[in-house]
This record gives C-alpha cells, structure tokens and sequence, in this order.
C-alpha cells in the first residue's frame, strides 16, 4: 500500500511566510529520509492565514531538485482556474525535472470563493474541468491540434515538452460524488476518496460502484482508490489522542464552513449534499471522529487501523494529512511522520 503524506505548507500564527516554506520543505526532507513513498501537494488560493501553496506546481518543481527517491503529486491541480495550455507545459517540465517522479492529481476544489475572485463562476467547474482536461491530454501527444469549445478555443499548438512518462504522469481524480466514482471508473481513472463528507458505509458502497464501473469498461486490473485522512501517531495513546485535539476540532469546523460556503453554488442537489454535510461535520464529537473519520494512535494502533480501512474499504493507498488544521507543533509532526514511517509503513510493504 501506497502511503504519502498532504501538505499545504501552512500557515499560523506567529509563523512568517518564510518560515512556513522552511517548515515544509524540512518536512519533504524528513520524508525523503525516512522512506515516504511520496508527498501531496495542495493548490490554496486567497487563504493566507492557512497556507502559502497558491502555486504547488512551482513547489513540486523544488521538490523534485532536492529529493532522489520521492514521488510528488498535486492533490490537486484546480484545472478550471488555469489554461489547459500552460498547465500542459508545466506538468510536462516537473515530470521531466523529476524524471518520470510525479503524478497529476486534478480536480475542481471545494473552495468557491477561489473562483469568484478569479471572476470565474463555480456553476462552470465541471464543464470547465472536462473542457481542460481534454485539451491537456490532447496537448501531450505532441502533435499539431486544434481544439474548440465552449470556455477554451486552441488553434494549431504544439506544446514542448511532451512528459517524461508516456503517455502522460498517472492521472489521479478526486471523487466526491455518487456519479463522479461511477463516470471515473468508467473512464478508468485512480481516484483520491475522503471521509470528510461520507461515512465508511456510503464510501464503500461508492466504491464498489467505481470498481464494478471499471471492470465493466473493461479496464485491466479493479481500479485504484487513495484515501486522504487525517493521521496523528504518538509514542503513547494519551498523547495520540490529546496532543492533536485542537488542531482537528479546528480542522472539521472548517470543513463545515467550506461545504456551507459551496451550498447554492451549483444548484439545488449540490446545495442539499454540502448543507447535509456541513450539518454532520458539525454535530461531531471527538469520540465520532476518531471512530469514522480520523486515524490516530501509537503505532501499533495505526497499523490496525489501516488494516481495518484496507480490509473495508479496499485501499491501494493512504494520503496521510499529518497536520489537520495547521496547529499542530513541526516538531510533533515530524515525530509523528517519523513514527509512520518506522512502525505502520513496514506491515503494509
């Protein structure tokens, strides 16, 4: 099993911009170090009090310099707030600066705030994702193309370079919806799956639905599903449980305030699912996180807990958020990230 870890390279109080960058790329190397399969990378606009990953792309090249072994991938690129054309040329530039090291984790975002002040209306997302998404997977062929749509028009372009890994960096797809895990097993396409907005029970049924919609396309293999979690692991159970209790309150009440904020962007059945969500995430206790939606413990603990969420769920991954909330002390994160790496890592390789 895959495990990599989400970064936003955060930002908090009484820590500088510059600090913030010193503090994840001091996470990369610790990572690079102690056997991380790979890193995440988020793409936050307009949120300077949470994080300084506005341009994860121009992050992801550095990663690629510093590191040998680790993969880095964009969790995820928010396609319809850039041109399909430069996105196309940059992911082919990391892929080659990496040399075949990146994958191209894509999606629309649940912040709408980000595209109203890009003056770019959230009702278009999905529209504008497909357009792009076509454009770019066009664009990596290497060949003379036109291309006219509805948001984007190319007129004979040749992009270079083409990427390193042919055809293309592995695609991988947030899912979010009913509809969305079946149109992406269909297309054939990995996908990152959460516990933000769905309990394990609805989650495993959505992915199911994504694996029989694979094989039925008659794509080789079951499909391959990553899921993104929160993950605190501490020397002892006390201190799993209490060191990050804070920090994740803080992070579920954001989660809420998020889905709220997409209600009513994009019609009446999206308003329903995010006001129910928010409503849930909400009402958590600490006692439900833990239970459905969070992975804490000791080593030993977390390696049951995977084991659990493997057996359930049929994970081919784990993106590990290791700092849920951004309150979280680096040196803590640090020693839980080394303590992921030592003692859960080893029964799942």
């Amino acid at each position: 099993m895959f495990f990599g870890a989400f970064m936003e390279f955060g930002n908090r109080d009484g820590v500088t911009e510059a600090q913030a960058f010193q503090e994840g790329f001091r996470m990369v190397d610790a990572a690079e170090e102690q056997g991380l399969d790979g890193v995440w990378l988020a793409e936050l606009h307009f949120n300077p009090t949470r994080s300084v990953m506005s341009s994860p792309i121009v992050i992801a090249s550095s990663i690629a310099t510093r590191t040998k072994r680790l993969k880095v991938g964009l969790a995820v690129y928010v396609l319809p707030l850039s041109n399909p054309l430069r996105i196309a040329e940059e992911v082919a530039t990391v892929d080659h600066i990496s040399e075949g090291r990146f994958e191209f984790g894509i999606g629309r975002s649940g912040f709408a705030r980000s595209y109203d002040v890009f003056s770019i209306p959230y009702s278009e997302s999905q529209d504008r994702f497909a357009e792009s998404l076509k454009i770019i997977l066009q664009a990596w062929e290497g060949k003379e193309f036109s291309y006219e749509g509805e948001y984007y028009n190319v007129e004979k372009a040749t992009i270079s370079p083409v990427p390193y890994q042919q055809p293309h960096p592995p695609l991988r797809i947030a899912a979010n919806s009913a509809d969305t895990f079946i149109r992406l097993g269909e297309a054939g396409h990995p996908i990152f799956v959460g516990l933000r907005g769905m309990d394990i029970p609805e989650l495993r049924e959505n992915v199911d639905q994504y694996r029989k919609s694979w094989q039925k396309a008659g794509h080789p293999g079951q499909g391959d599903v990553s899921l993104r979690i929160p993950v605190y692991a501490g020397e002892t159970q006390e201190q799993a449980m209490d060191e990050p209790f804070e920090s994740i309150s803080g992070y579920f009440g954001r989660m809420g305030s998020l889905y709220r904020e997409r209600a009513g962007k994009a019609g009446l059945e999206v308003t329903e699912l995010a006001d129910g969500r928010a409503e849930r995430l909400a009402a958590l206790s600490y006692d439900d996180m833990l239970k459905t939606k969070i992975a804490f413990g000791t080593g030993e603990s977390l390696v049951d807990r995977f084991t659990q969420l493997k057996e359930e769920l049929g994970l081919d991954g784990v993106v590990a958020e290791l700092n849920p909330g951004g309150l979280i002390p680096e040196e803590r994160v640090l020693r839980s990230l080394k303590i992921v790496t030592e003692k859960v890592m080893p029964a799942f390789k």
